[in-house]
């Protein structure tokens, strides 16, 4: 199987190399280290200002989405949430679980958030702002810098899910005045499933101590305190951390981010371009997509986006991304991260030719 999604995603085999082997005891001084180093690595790769911390929390995305709210907000914030798709909706529910007073931007799906959006909540007591860096379900990539210079001007908290879009597009912590950003280990570092890493400035960290979250599992604090020791509280998916290491540690050898961010817009140029001929339409506009994924809506009447995932993974053995909700039928989504070459996508648009063919598209 050829895995187009955007999470799992395609390891590379140094990776898989590492999954092979025995767990090791991880309360040690050479773990302690490791876990040093991925800080280091991570504060470095997200442009994350100076004695910055990462949280490393044992879970999926959505659990340091979960964390990020808990430890960042109480009752006494007023947050801004982008609900642009089914992750900010998860925002939303979220800061409604925990009775965090919070205003919606409900966004048409596949729309970007624009300046004369944003205008309306100029200097009118806002202390959060929380949303996507791409917003998954869609493909739309948010404007950051127009979000960043916001929250900088009317001095608001800025709280980033990078989940998917870390390591895909252009992301500066310093830049765009992001004070907690957010990322999970089976995305675009093309690792298994089990972390999620929450990179924290000072204003976060300072935030997180005030804040008495009632929470054992999801208390910051506490996190930090281990970090300093490069440990954790509780026991964390240690095979996933050493192969974080490794990457990471690679990927600093190999051009950094920015080579990282080239990889990831070149794979997605190159799978556009292969289609337009196809008949499929663009779910958001080119220049609002990010490079993480491409969500695409059949053209052709009748033709069910969920029927092609279905017929594209039994009788193609390749994985694209499904949708779900109201988009179900009418959207999928073929991600660019992971592990995948120009050869591979060339077999994708080679399928959905056939499906062509076969009067299925």
């Amino acid at each position: 199987m050829i895995n187009f999604t955007v999470g799992p995603v395609q390891m590379d085999k140094e990776t898989r190399k590492i999954g092979m082997e025995e767990i090791p005891y991880f309360r040690t001084p050479e773990f302690s280290a490791i876990m040093k180093e991925n800080e280091k690595l991570l504060c470095s790769f997200f442009d994350a200002p100076e004695n910055s911390r990462v949280i490393f929390m044992t879970g999926s995305g959505t659990s340091s989405m979960e964390g990020g709210i808990m430890n960042f907000f109480t009752s006494e914030d007023k947050v801004l949430v982008v609900n642009g798709g089914s992750f900010g909706h998860r925002l939303v529910e979220i800061c409604q679980i925990h009775d965090i007073p919070y205003t919606e931007i409900k966004l048409d799906y596949g729309k970007p958030l624009t300046a004369e959006g944003l205008a309306q909540f100029e200097n009118a007591g806002y202390t959060g702002f929380a949303l996507q860096l791409c917003e998954t379900s869609t493909g739309v990539l948010y404007d950051m810098n127009l979000i960043g210079d916001f929250c900088k001007r009317n001095n608001i908290f800025l709280f980033v899910d990078a989940v998917s879009g870390f390591m895909a597009d252009e992301f500066s912590m310093k830049n765009m005045h992001v004070n907690a950003a957010i990322t999970g280990s089976q995305k675009a570092l093309a690792l298994p499933p089990s972390m999620s890493f929450t990179v924290m400035d000072e204003t976060a960290i300072a935030r997180a101590q005030k804040i008495n979250v009632k929470s054992l599992y999801f208390n910051y604090p506490m996190y930090l305190k281990d970090g300093e020791r490069g440990q954790t509280p509780f026991t964390p998916a240690v095979a996933t951390l050493l192969m974080l290491n490794e990457k990471l540690k690679r990927i600093e050898k190999t051009g950094g981010i920015k080579h990282q961010n080239e990889l990831a817009k070149e794979r997605a140029q190159y799978f556009r371009n292969k289609i337009k001929d196809l008949p499929f339409k663009l779910f958001s506009d080119a220049k609002d997509s990010s490079n993480c994924v491409t969500a695409l809506c059949p053209t052709k009447p009748g033709v069910n986006a969920h029927k092609i995932f279905e017929i594209i993974k039994d009788e193609y053995d390749m994985w694209i991304c499904p949708n779900g909700g109201d988009m179900a039928e009418k959207v999928f989504r073929v991600g660019h991260i992971g592990n995948i070459t120009n050869k591979e996508i060339d077999k994708l648009v080679k399928a959905f030719k056939d499906l062509q063919k076969r009067n299925l598209l």
